[in-house]
């Protein structure tokens, strides 16, 4: 993700189609993870800085020729996961409390009240 930006791969439509088709691939905590940035991006009091970075995360998961191709079982996703942590890692003091909340929710939702 560090060569390239992928913020233009990112779409609300294309995010929603992976995680749809993946979310039992992609597993709990990195979905979780997923939709915490996602919430993130949404907050109105996020900075432009923050939700471009955000962006291109999300652009990159969606993004189906990364570095390690998705449907490699136990691998596919796990440069996903880097971006992911590094997008974590870069805007955290922008995350909320409730952008957490929501995202643990939505995957207890999904996962049929599992969740961390």
């Amino acid at each position: 993700m560090a060569t390239k930006d992928y913020s233009n791969k990112y779409s609300e439509e294309g995010l929603w189609r992976k995680i749809r088709k993946y979310a039992r691939v992609i597993g709990e905590p990195l979905l979780e993870q997923v939709l915490t940035l996602y919430y993130c991006m949404l907050d109105r009091d996020t900075p432009k800085l923050a939700k471009g970075v955000i962006v291109a995360a999300l652009g990159y998961l969606i993004f189906p020729l990364d570095a390690i191709p998705d449907f490699i079982p136990g691998v596919g996703y796990a440069d996903d996961l880097g971006a992911i942590a590094v997008a974590l890692g870069m805007v955290y003091v922008h995350i909320k409390p409730e952008h957490r909340r929501m995202a643990k929710e939505k995957v207890k939702q999904w996962f049929g009240g599992k969740g961390g």
